[in-house]
């Protein structure tokens, strides 16, 4: 089977890439290895400034009609009392909303569907070649093999995937790796707008209410700060004692949470992978999290996998022939794109990231902003929350 693209993973940037790619005419396959619908550790967040984006997508009016409420406030949750802060606005008076991830990863994949994306799943892509200007896609599923060739391969399965791709990370386990878990909670006592970042000795996580009355809980903690929390209480799971931990931790969170309720079990997932990489190498392109990824403190993860798809299929748009030397062009144009829209908040992240997980230095966070809480909307400004893409 032949088309003008390949895609590997239906994810938010892989599914932005192919529904890019085909409102501009080409052919696009898109191989996923999970069948939907699928839980993820995320943060489910999305941004104001990707409303238009899901619009030319094709699923913004169903992402309006599904998503949680908009969230207006954001809210430090640490040490002591709450501290409270607006959300910056973009151009719009939109604000972001949070939709469920086993929602959103399928409503992207009906909208490739009837795009005429051909999707194949659950397939996994376990081998790539090259002969000449086109790539040959060794897929798999279940004992059966088959071979999908384009000139133009994207890899879009994130930074956790398995496997011996050339575009696959290399799998590390050290101390300070930073483990990710996420939850959805009903019968909480947030309020409906607001998005508090908690933080913790060890760890960062947040809160934000999404689709179907779920309470959207995620954070992230260093990998030697848990093994410790739970040689002090055995018999416990990993996530039970990260909750713990959050509840000992953060007042506020305790209060909000004081009565809520485990809608669906833990997930945890990692190590995460913080820090920009190459947005085009061996010939092939990468989107989401596998093009470079920030720390989940700043809520973008989703935002900008969508966003990187599109800037990928607007630097292809560019390249009239998609043969050696104009892949590598349009490569180039778009790691310069991908840059340039990504790298401060990346930065910016980690900075956070480091200050958060510390009890002193988190201290001084929360004091800068018990005298300063315009500093949380300061944040999210730098964060990304209002840069809309090019031409938008």
């Amino acid at each position: 089977m032949k088309f003008d693209a390949i895609v590997i993973g239906a994810g938010p940037g892989g599914a932005s890439t192919a529904l890019s790619l085909a409102r501009q005419g080409r052919s696009v396959a898109i191989i996923e290895r999970s069948e939907f619908p699928r839980r993820k550790v995320c943060g489910e967040f999305i941004s104001a400034v990707n409303l238009a984006l899901l619009d030319r997508l094709g699923v913004g009016e169903a992402f309006r009609n599904l998503a949680g409420p908009e969230v207006a406030r954001l809210a430090l949750f640490a040490s002591g009392a709450a501290l409270e802060a607006p959300m910056p606005k973009a151009d719009s008076d939109a604000f972001g909303r949070a939709l469920g991830r086993d929602v959103l990863d399928n409503l992207l994949l009906d909208a490739a569907r009837h795009a005429g994306i051909t999707v194949l799943q659950p397939w996994r892509a376990v081998e790539i070649t090259r002969n000449g200007d086109l790539a040959t896609v060794r897929i798999e599923e279940r004992g059966q093999a088959m071979d999908l060739a384009a000139p133009v391969v994207v890899a879009a399965h994130g930074s956790w995937e398995p496997g011996k791709l050339t575009s696959n990370l290399e799998k590390r386990n050290r101390p300070h790796d930073f483990l990710g878990f996420k939850a959805h909670l009903t019968q909480a006592k947030l309020a409906s707008n607001l998005m508090p970042l908690l933080l913790f000795p060890g760890g960062y996580g947040g809160m934000v209410w999404a689709d179907k009355g779920r309470l959207s809980i995620s954070c992230c903690i260093r990998r030697d700060v848990l093994t410790q929390l739970r040689s002090n209480q055995p018999g416990l799971s990993a996530a039970q004692v990260v909750h713990r931990h959050i509840l000992a931790s953060c007042p506020s969170a305790q209060t909000a949470l004081a009565d809520a309720r485990l809608h669906e079990e833990w997930l945890a997932a990692g190590p995460i992978r913080p820090g920009i990489r190459q947005q085009y190498q061996d010939d092939i392109f990468r989107v989401g999290n596998i093009a470079g990824e920030s720390h989940p403190i700043i809520a973008e993860g989703i935002s900008m996998a969508l966003q990187s798809g599109w800037l990928l299929a607007e630097q292809l748009r560019q390249v009239q022939i998609w043969d050696k030397a104009g892949r590598a062009v349009a490569g180039a144009a778009y790691a310069k794109a991908w840059r340039r829209q990504f790298a401060i908040r990346i930065h910016a992240a980690a900075f956070l990231a480091k200050l958060a997980i510390f009890p002193q230095s988190a201290s001084l966070v929360r004091t800068v902003v018990k005298v300063l809480p315009a500093a949380l909307s300061v944040g999210a400004r730098v964060s990304g929350k209002t840069k809309t893409l090019p031409g938008f």
